[in-house]
């Protein structure tokens, strides 16, 4: 609710950062120490899964490097296809995914997904032709297409809608750093060459595939349902949890699954709206990895010969691998920065759109070099702009409609709606850079260019929207305070809602 909102609440409304000790029960309670507390318990948990969701459906990259592609008797553009049919899977049951998990809970769906496609991603370490690449691919998509949208439904049923966002940034973090670590465990990975096999790539799946089943089969005892069920909270803190979700969102309502509610998430514009500002990044975020994996491939029978940016600075194939690390470290600092700076400000759109312009920079650069061979390094400098200003994008444009969007089954279905409708960004990404347009790959470099201008254009739309919403309310006499928390709520669409842009 808007801050200028006046209403009675059951508990006083302290900031998320402040000491206050507030009465919950026969002990008081203090925020920031109950926050912590919550961080502790939750963020590491999923952290993880994203984790190794990220690297399990990237490591592709490195294992192409590694050699994969002449064990699978696969050229370059067949490998890409393969890229695409796991997007292609990911968009068709995200939203099949949160409705599971709205009928479930997420100690059994998260770890089970997990469990899945840890298998799938180890069964991708012994397949043995390009037949069985595809179908590998298409069910990692199908597994893991339900984790990011569950866990930010998930978070919207703990936190305050002011402390979503930071949470979510820190979730999304786990990508940046799983593209940094996973360069890092492919140089060490990648030395398992003539164990078994001829070379090191099956080992990479296969070692990470098994890490992942190890660590979901443990996530049944760390993940946790809801706050009523968290047994690492006292009654009191429990019963505190309650009270300000209650004067501060419909965490608390006991809301059942209609297929109504499912109906009012495809009929808001907004929530489209969303899911275009996703779209408009995921095609960056995407081809990012995609075209740092293509930037170090030195293996002399794949189609990109040419040495290009990471390898022209004079490193093997192994070595190579390290320098992808750098880029998406920056990023990592960049995203948690971004979320720190639009949290204490209030500012959505405005940290989206200027996130975007700073990683337009990045592929301004990279056309710009005409001689990526003779200057490797312009290109390299290119890819830093691209990874800080895309991630942190990201991930803010991923909170917005946890934020925003009422009704606990309607923003269930709107952020799987939104990761459905921006992967098809994904679904596109992985056919622009291709053999034939290295090593500057004007094409793919053009028109990730042309999503990050159109994502500024994305978020000022939505940017003027809700504040114009906002507005309408405020002089609307029907929007009366909040009396009693959020027991008579009819969703964002009650005249009493306000968006935060």
């Amino acid at each position: 609710m808007a801050d200028s909102v006046k209403r009675k609440s059951p508990i006083v409304d302290t900031p998320a950062d402040s000491d206050t000790e507030v009465s919950g029960g026969d002990a008081p309670i203090n925020e920031k120490r109950l926050l912590r507390k919550l961080d502790y318990h939750l963020l590491p948990a999923v952290g993880v899964l994203y984790l190794l969701s990220f690297l399990d459906r990237s490591n592709v990259g490195n294992a192409r490097i590694e050699g994969m592609l002449d064990d699978l008797h696969m050229t370059g553009n067949q490998y890409l296809t393969g890229l695409t049919l796991y997007f292609v899977a990911y968009v068709l049951f995200e939203i099949p995914c949160n409705i599971i998990l709205k009928r479930t809970s997420p100690r059994v769906w998260l770890p089970t997904l997990t469990i899945a496609w840890g298998v799938v991603a180890t069964l991708l370490g012994v397949v043995q032709d390009m037949p069985g690449f595809f179908v590998a691919r298409f069910f990692l998509g199908i597994t893991e297409s339900g984790l990011f949208p569950g866990v930010v439904y998930y978070f919207s049923m703990w936190y305050k809608r002011r402390e979503r966002q930071y949470r979510i940034s820190l979730f999304f973090s786990a990508a940046s750093l799983a593209g940094a670590f996973g360069g890092v465990l492919a140089y060490g990975i990648g030395r398992m060459s003539g164990i078994v096999w001829q070379h090191g790539w099956r080992w990479i799946f296969i070692l990470e595939g098994i890490l992942t089943v190890i660590v979901a089969i443990a996530a049944y005892w760390f993940i946790h349902n809801y706050p009523d069920t968290a047994k690492f909270l006292t009654p009191d803190e429990r019963r505190h949890i309650h009270q300000r979700l209650a004067a501060d969102s419909d965490a608390t309502n006991d809301e059942k699954f209609t297929w109504s509610a499912v109906s009012d998430a495809l009929k808001d514009v907004d929530c489209w709206l969303y899911g275009l500002g996703f779209h408009t990044m995921s095609l960056p975020l995407y081809t990012l990895s995609l075209f740092l994996a293509h930037a170090i491939s030195l293996h002399p029978t794949d189609e990109f010969t040419q040495p290009t940016i990471i390898s022209s600075l004079g490193y093997t194939a192994a070595k190579a691998q390290l320098l992808t690390v750098p880029p998406y470290a920056f990023a990592f600092l960049t995203t948690i920065a971004a979320a720190v700076l639009s949290e204490r400000t209030g500012q959505r759109a405005l940290f989206i759109g200027g996130a975007a312009l700073f990683g337009a920079v990045g592929y301004a650069i990279l056309l710009s070099n005409t001689a990526p061979r003779e200057r490797p390094g312009v290109s390299y400098a290119g890819t830093f702009f691209a990874a800080g200003g895309i991630y942190p994008a990201v991930a803010l444009v991923l909170s917005w409609p946890a934020i925003n969007v009422s009704g606990q089954t309607k923003r269930a279905v709107a952020n799987a709606l939104q990761i459905s409708v921006g992967n098809l960004g994904a679904v596109l990404g992985t056919q622009l850079y291709r053999a034939a347009d290295g090593p500057r790959f004007i094409v793919g470099h053009s028109v990730a260019l042309a999503y990050l201008l159109a994502n500024v254009l994305v978020v000022s739309l939505l940017w003027w929207r809700l504040r114009r919403e906002n507005r309408r309310r405020d002089d609307d006499a029907a929007a009366a305070p909040v009396a009693e928390g959020f027991s008579d709520w009819k969703g964002d669409a009650d005249p009493r809602w306000r968006f935060e842009y």
